[in-house]
This record gives structure tokens, sequence and C-alpha cells, in this order.
């Protein structure tokens, strides 16, 4: 090294528009070396402001030193995270290439430094392991002996060999990229304030003034991979030659600091430690598979401890190809540093200028006036059909209001009740409307029907329960007018009017004498009115969702009034309010002509509907005979019924069905969504134990079920060759529901949290269908057009035309992207078929599928960094992911849900977007705000769905 001339060099950014690839050899007057010592490839980066970046050195083949800088200029892409590199102006080709030359040379002296090294290496190792190559030779052949040496040497020199390459590599890839990973600290804690809560945790669990192993866990914020942290406390210990059960506040905050330390080197010893405890620097395949076992542990993935022999076994055969049987540190940290080359089987979608540009675009600064302005707009868009509804509804209740109090503004009841009773009527005038129309939301049949109308265009039918709410809550305000002014206002003034003014104003409608208070409240009208106020507060109170979703826990026996059952039983009260409200409208105190007692004319019409309705339901339940096919119950205590289709039973997908369970109760129908696809020959619902209904129709079905068999999912399984009979179910629908709108859209972002995926399978395989069906149209279109070729010209055809297949629509869906959030492993068992269907039968790629397991630690912590290797290993290796079963990848913790907004305005820019959530009601807030936020920012728009369970 010392005869090769020095050169000054001055540092290059690491930005690089361009680059080339010089490929070196040594002149024919050189030292004879071998030819992986005589020959090495340069890598080059040429800047815009005519300076040479040097990027590596490896050797290479005899290459033409001109047609390799041709050839080379495509490079690959260097990150920004490598280190900046010497480099020199170029000023010259005669330049160029006496640098290339001494290049050359330094580098020809670098690779025989490290032949040397390598060789004097190889002896001490032979030297030391002369009895394992004494106890060969005696049991072989003197031949066979000194080959298994020279095997045995070789295999050395090829696992050094790739250590220098590795080393390249990582220059390549650079450490700051690494740091990303083998965090045993979350991200988001301040190191101050980690520290402080951490000495915190230390003096409440110390014991005379030392914190012992037990408790290391609950000290650092690793409560919940208590074992991991064991580990951890372990390796610690080992590295300061200790073992010990215990440590004071001095020794904790070196540990602390250990494990806090932002260098790479640093995290990637100590889990190197963890997985290394006879600490003698090599890990063996046991070691490996203890370590998948304690980190399937500290992630709740029970299966994964199942196989953590499989898995150890396929991180040896990686990393150690040689077959030493154990693999060392340079290794691990090679395949942490490769990971992403393994993961390329599901990269995120690519950036563009234009998204760059579009995103830029919501950033400029825009003044108050025309950001309150576009907003407005937006708001106008996005909500024109609810304000239409809204408008229409609260225009037509005023205009009831007014003409009420006009008409009793000129009758002589007026003179002694006053503004009280003009109030009352215009509220009672309101009130007949609305409980006539709070009977439409809930008429679904005819709901359903209408959202295949025209009329879908202006009415929002996928808001049906909330504007049921909010006539609701128009009818809660119309009853406080309507009863406070009669029993507050007008009956008062009534009672206390003169005799002169009574007789005057009001002897003809009540009668010589004048009524007294309790005669008013006690009449046919006060005794419905008030009956009608009770039973309406009940059924109001039991149907707020903090008494129906059970959020509020009352002491028996008072907890039997929430729930579900207390809600739908209690909605039924409103049979006999009906039967209440046209007593009280037919005896009227003030009006006594039937022509003018409107109340049955408002009610007529809604409630024959909703008896329809009823009877509709009632007799098509029995209509709808089907027996099961095939029962499953998967974990997460999760039902699947597969069951035959009725023939006169035809749903999209996205829609929904009732099923009742006379096992279970005679009278309770709960709404399912379908997850099998209208071209199915059955129908499948999945259904998760949530409340009570729902537990006992697991538990009844469960009695009916049988041990799986091997290598089959779920817990439970029973079909049709069950000895055991299954209980009999009935079905009723299908109901409309916002997913089955995704036909509308282009492009479709699919959201399900948890079981909130059921409507969505049935769209996928729906997709999937019409996916096959077009490419077996397109089969049988070519097969025709050959042979169409074939018969040209031929008289004996004439009716080839007649048998061409007509052309069916073309899938309007040109992508779908479908995000599964779960918390259990087990939860990918539902699905698993599909997913394979997708992933197998996709061939365009229309549709994306992303699973998120969020009881796994993000990527870069510690303790899911091995579950993250294994998982992109199998995959490359066997195209299976580890933790589903499938072909599909499954992300850890949550998804960035900002992100993925940016990645599909990116790649579909000026597109419109079909949102669809179904799941809890706290994602979809995130989820629409996004929508805004990104509808704000540039052409791409984004139609929100939501519906909750």
């Amino acid at each position: 090294m010392n005869a090769v001339p020095k050169h000054e060099r001055r540092w290059a950014s690491d930005t690089v528009p361009g680059k080339v690839t010089v490929s070196t050899e040594t002149s024919p007057g050189a030292e004879s070396y071998s030819t992986a010592e005589e020959f090495v490839e340069v890598t080059l980066d040429l800047q815009d402001d005519d300076t040479i970046v040097l990027r590596s050195v490896e050797p290479a083949s005899v290459v033409d030193i001109a047609d390799d800088a041709l050839a080379g200029s495509s490079g690959y892409n260097t990150p920004a995270s490598v280190p900046s590199t010497p480099s020199i102006r170029r000023t010259s080709s005669r330049g160029f290439r006496h640098f290339s030359q001494e290049l050359k040379a330094e580098a020809v002296a670098k690779a025989r430094h490290f032949s040397q090294e390598l060789k004097a290496e190889l002896r001490r190792f032979s030297w030391s392991h002369g009895n394992t190559s004494r106890a060969h030779s005696t049991s072989s052949t003197g031949g066979g002996g000194g080959g298994a040496g020279a095997g045995f040497e070789t295999a050395l020199a090829a696992r050094a060999l790739r250590k220098q390459r590795a080393q390249l590599d990582r220059t390549r890839a650079g450490a700051v990229k690494a740091l990303r990973g083998l965090r045993f600290i979350s991200k988001k804690s301040n190191g101050v304030d980690a520290w402080n809560e951490v000495r915190s945790n230390f003096d409440k669990l110390s014991k005379d003034g030392y914190l012992y192993r037990a408790d290391f866990a609950q000290c650092i914020g690793m409560r919940d991979s208590a074992e991991f942290a064991l580990e951890l406390f372990d390796s610690l210990s080992r590295k300061r030659r200790m073992r010990i059960d215990k440590i004071n506040r001095d020794e904790l905050f070196e540990f602390w600091s250990q494990i806090t330390d932002q260098s790479f080197d640093s995290r990637l010893q100590i889990f190197f430690d963890m997985v290394d405890k006879n600490e003698d620097g090599r890990i063996i395949e046991e070691e490996v598979k203890e370590i998948i076992m304690l980190s399937a542990s500290a992630n709740k993935l029970s299966r994964l401890k199942e196989q953590a022999e499989e898995y150890a076994a396929l991180i040896m055969e990686e990393l150690d190809p040689e077959r030493l049987g154990y693999i060392e540190l340079w290794q691990l940290e090679t395949l942490l540093l490769q990971k992403d080359t393994y993961l390329n089987y599901s990269q995120a979608l690519s950036y563009t200028s234009q998204a760059l540009s579009q995103n830029l675009q919501g950033l400029r600064m825009k003044s108050p006036i025309r950001r309150m302005s576009f907003r407005l707009l937006y708001y106008l868009q996005e909500n024109w059909k609810r304000l239409l509804v809204l408008t229409l509804w609260v225009g037509i209740m005023i205009g009831l209001f007014a003409w009420k109090f006009i008409q009793y503004r000129n009758k002589d009841v007026f003179q002694i009740m006053g503004y009280c009773l003009l109030t009352a009527k215009g509220a009672a005038e309101t009130l007949k409307f609305n409980m006539a129309l709070i009977l439409f939301p809930v008429c679904r049949n005819t709901i359903t029907k209408l959202r295949s109308t025209k009329l879908s265009y202006i009415v929002p039918f996928d808001d049906n329960i909330n504007f049921h709410k909010t006539i609701a809550a128009a009818i809660v305000i119309g009853i406080i007018l309507h009863v406070g002014d009669h029993l507050a206002c007008d009956f008062p003034r009534l009672v206390h009017s003169s005799e002169l003014v009574y007789e005057r104003y009001l002897k003809g409608v009540f009668g010589d004498h004048r009524p007294s208070y309790i005669d008013l409240v006690k009449g046919v009208e006060g005794v419905t009115g008030i009956l009608m106020m009770i039973l309406m507060a009940i059924a109001f109170t039991l149907a707020t969702k903090w008494l129906r979703r059970n959020i509020i826990k009352l002491p028996k026996p008072f907890s039997r009034l929430t729930g579900f059952n207390a809600f739908w039983y209690s909605h039924h009260l409103f049979i006999i309010v009906y039967i209440l409200l046209v007593v009280h409208g037919v005896k009227l105190y003030l009006v006594h002509k039937w022509y003018l007692q409107t109340t049955w004319m408002y009610l007529a019409v809604p409630v024959l509907l909703y008896v329809a309705e009823r009877t509709l339901r009632f007799f098509r339940s029995g209509f709808y005979t089907v027996h099961l096919i095939k029962v499953a119950i998967y974990p997460g205590n999760v039902l699947t019924l597969q069951m035959s289709k009725p023939p006169q039973f035809r749903y999209k997908s996205g829609q929904y069905m009732f099923v009742q369970c006379p096992a279970v109760s005679p009278f309770e129908w709960h709404p399912f969504s379908i997850t099998s696809a209208p071209d199915d020959d059955y129908l499948s619902v999945h259904i998760r134990q949530l409340g009570d209904w729902t537990r006992e129709l697991k538990r009844v079905f469960s009695e009916a079920c049988e041990l799986p068999v091997a290598g089959r999912s779920g817990l439970l399984r029973a079909d049709e060759t069950t000895k055991k009979s299954l209980p009999k179910l009935k079905i009723d629908g299908p109901y409309g529901a916002p997913a089955q709108d995704y036909r509308k859209y282009d492009v479709l972002l699919l959201v399900g949290l948890g079981i909130g995926a059921t409507p969505f399978i049935s769209i996928l395989k729906d997709l999937l269908n019409n996916i096959i069906k077009m490419e077996e149209q397109a089969d049988s279109t070519s097969d025709m057009s050959r042979g169409s070729d074939l018969s040209i010209g031929s008289t004996d055809s004439p009716s080839l035309n007649k048998i061409a297949p007509r052309r069916k629509k073309t899938l309007k869906t040109t992508n779908a992207y479908f995000y599964w959030v779960t918390r259990e492993q087990g939860s990918f068992d539902w699905f698993k078929g599909v997913m394979n269907e997708v992933a197998e039968l996709d061939q365009r790629g229309v549709i994306e599928m992303h699973n998120y397991l969020t009881s796994v630690y993000e990527e870069g912590d510690a303790r899911s960094a091995l579950i993250t290797m294994v998982q992109a290993l199998n995959h490359a290796k066997n195209g299976l992911d580890i933790v589903s079963g499938t072909r599909v990848r499954t992300h850890f913790a949550r998804p960035n849900w900002k992100k993925v907004f940016s990645k599909m305005c990116s790649k579909h820019c000026n597109g419109r977007i079909g949102v669809f959530y179904c799941g809890a009601p706290v994602l979809a807030k995130e989820l629409s705000k996004l929508c805004f936020e990104f509808n704000e920012k540039g052409p791409t728009k984004f139609d929100f769905h939501k519906e909750h369970f």
C-alpha cells in the first residue's frame, strides 16, 4: 500500500444524477496473481459538477474498459444515506485514464493484502483445529483426509470472501438506513423523559436500593414482553462478565445507556449477545430457534413458536451456505441490511413527480378567504344530498307549523288560550308528519329497491338510520313544545279564564261548565297523550348508544335494561304508541269533524307500508328454506356458516341479510354481511361473538361440531357428513349497504377493521370472478377468431356469426386496494382461501391486498426484528407469509394512513377513488378527515363511505 501514490481528493455530494461503472485490469507487466486478485470492478458516480465519486471496488472478470463504461451507465441507485467518498476533478480523458490506472493499482494492492490476511487466518484456524483434522485423517484414506481438509479450508475461504463483500455492501447501503432497525425502546420516547420515567419506576420497584431481575421488564417499560426483557437483562449482564439477579441505579443507568445507544453496531451486538448465550461469538441453529420462540412469545404469535425449528433451519440455510454449522455477527447484520431485498414481493406504490407537485400544491399559502371558500365549496360538494333532504324536511315542518299557527290565530279559542295554543298546535302538526316519516328509513326492502333507481342520485340512502335518529330528535322537541304548552300554559289559561269570556268563546266547545285542570288531563286526549309520552321516553332512553351498546354498566337486576335486546323489544312499544296516537287524534277537544282530524291521514300510508314490510319479512323468512352445508369456528370467536342458496335469493356484493336461529331465540333477527359472492352457489356469513345472542349461537353450534381434521383450519368444524344434527336457520334479505356501490368507481380503497372485513370479502370474490370470466371470454374470443380464420372462403358455415358469444360488459374497476387491520394472528384463517385465490388467479394485478397485525411490534423494534427477517426470507424462498399462511404479506403495527392516501394520489392522479370502511367509528373519523385533506390538495378525489358494526 505504501507504494501506491497519494492523490489529493475532495468530498462530493451523495446525491448522484448519473453514474458509470468502470472495470479495470492490471497491466501485463504486473506481478502474477490469481484471476480473482488481478481483476477488480470499480464503480464510479459521475456528478454534474464534473466530479467522480468512488462507490465500490469488487473482484471481477476481465472486461474491456470501453465496453464496460458504456454498459455501466445504468448502474444502481445509491441511497442518500451513503457516506461521502473521495472524488477528483474531471479535467480530460487523459486525466481520467491516469486516475483509473492509479485507482486500479491501489485496488490490486488492497486485494493482495486481503489475500495475505486470509491465508494467515486460515493457517491459524487449521493449527487450532489440528485435532479435528487428525481425527478426520484417521477415519479416512490419506487422499480423502486431505480432500476434507481442503474442503474445510475452501468453505472458510468462501465465508471470508462473503464477509469482505458484505462489508462493502454495508458501506454502499449506509449505516443510517440500518439505524431504523433494532430499537429496544420505542422511537417515540424522548431520551431524557424516558430515563426519568425509568428512574421513577426504579424508585417504586427497588428493594434496599436494588432492582431485581424479575422487575426489570416493568421498570424499562417492557411489561408486555417480560421474557424478552429478561433475556436482554441476562445478555447485558454477560457483557459485564457477571451473572447477577439485581442491579443498583448506576448499573441500571449503564444498562439503559446501552439499550438506547444510537449506534447500530452497539444495538446489533446486544441482539447478537442475546442469542449467543455461551459467548463463543457464534450462533448455532438451536440458539436461533430459541430467539425465534422468544420473539414469537413477545409478539403473541403462538403458531410461529410451533414452527420455530423450521424457520431456524431456513435462516441457517440462508446465512450458512458453507454448512459450517454456525453464523457470526456480520452474517446477522447482512440479513438485517438486506431485508428490503427479500420484501420486494410486496412493495408499496411508488411516488411520481406529479404526486409530489400535487402534495406541494396543498402546502402553498392561501388567503383565509380563499381557504374558507374552498372548504365551503368542498363541504357543499360532499354533503349536498344530505343538505337537500334536510332543507326539504325542515321546509315542510316550517310550512306545517305556520299553517296551523295561522289557522288557530283566526279562531275564537285564541282569545283565551293565546299563543300557547298556537305553538302547541303547530308542534302537533309537525309531530304527525314526523311520526309518519320516521317509519320510511326503517323500511329496508323499500330502501333497497330505491337504491337501484335514479332517486339514489339525490337521496343519500346510506344515511337512512342517521335520518331516522334525526327525526326522533325532532319528535322529542315537538313533544316538549306540544305537551309543555298544553300542561303549563293554555290549560291553566283556560281554567283561570272568566265566566264571561268562556261563555263567549268556548261554551260551544267544552259545554256549559268550564272544565277544571284535572278534567282536561284525565280526558281521553290527556290520558293518551301522557301514556304516549311515557312509552316514547322509555323507548328513546333505551335506544341511546350508552345503553344499547352496554357502555353504561348497571347493577343487577337493572343490567337487563341495557344491551341490544332491551333496545329491540322496547322499540316494539311503538305499536302501542301508534294506536294511542290515532285515538288521540280522533278525540280532540277542539276538532270534532272527522275530515278535519288529519292524524290518520298522515299515518295511513307509512303504517301500511311498514306493516307490509314486516309481513313480507315474516313470510319470506319461512319461504327461504336453507340447510347448512358447513360450519367452522375459527380463532377469535368467529363462527362461519355456509348454507344453501335459495333460487330466488339474489343479492349484490356488500349487502347484508338477517339471520335467525330458533334454537337460540324465536324472535330475534340479527344483520350480518354476506361474505359469499353473487355468483357462488352458496351463502356464507362470518359472525363474531360480541353479545349475548352471538355467544349463545356459538355455544349451540359448538355442540354440533367436531374437532378439525389435521391440516384444516378452524378449531371446530361440521358439515353435511356430521352425524349430529345442526340447528335450523332462517334468513331474510338481502338489504342494501354502502359497500354495494363499489361498482361506481374505477379505483377502490377497502378498509376493514377486524370482523369489518366481511363486506369486502364478497367484493373481492366478485371482482375475482369477473376477472376470471373476462379471461375466459378473451380465450374463447381468440379461439373463435382462429376458427373463423380457418373457415374463411368456406360456404358451409353461413351461421358463424350466430354462434359468436355476446360481448359482456367489461369490468369497470381497474384497481382495488384492500387493507385489513386485525389484532389476532388467528383472524387470517377466516379468509385464507380468498387471499390465496386472489394471489393465484389475479394475473392482471387488479387486486392488491395488505394485511396488518397490530399485536406485533412495529418494524424496526428489536422484539420483531427476527420475525421480520424470517417473514421476508420465507416468502422469498417458499412464497408464503409466516403470519397469515397465505401469499399475502402481513405488515406489522398499524398502517400509516396518510402515506397510504399519498401513494394512492401518486398512482391515480385526477381519479375518483371510492373509500369504503367497515369497523369501529374511531378510524372512520380519521379516514374521513384524510379524505377531506387530500381532496383539498389536488385533483385526486376521495368519496368516503362507512358502515359500523
